[in-house]
């Protein structure tokens, strides 16, 4: 069995990505980071891989923001 569980909590998904659950709540629904509901009490879970999905989604819009926003250094006098 892996050493990485499939389903991360919210918290564990937090401590990943250095956010608070809160934002990491927001993002799941919002629809942009998948997880599903589970138990009666509605605790969320997102599976590792989606996780990583995810990440990798956002280093590729980044990029995309980099390359159409080139930082410029202010021009000295």
């Amino acid at each position: 069995m892996s050493a990485t569980p499939r389903f991360l909590t919210l918290a564990d998904v937090a401590e990943v990505l250095n956010t608070s659950s809160a934002q990491v709540y927001a993002l799941v629904r919002r629809g942009e980071l998948p997880a599903i509901k589970i138990g009666g009490r509605g605790q969320w879970r997102v599976e590792a891989q989606r996780l990583e999905e995810f990440i990798e989604q956002m280093y590729a819009q980044t990029k995309t923001f980099v390359d159409e926003h080139p930082y410029e250094e202010a021009e000295r006098e």
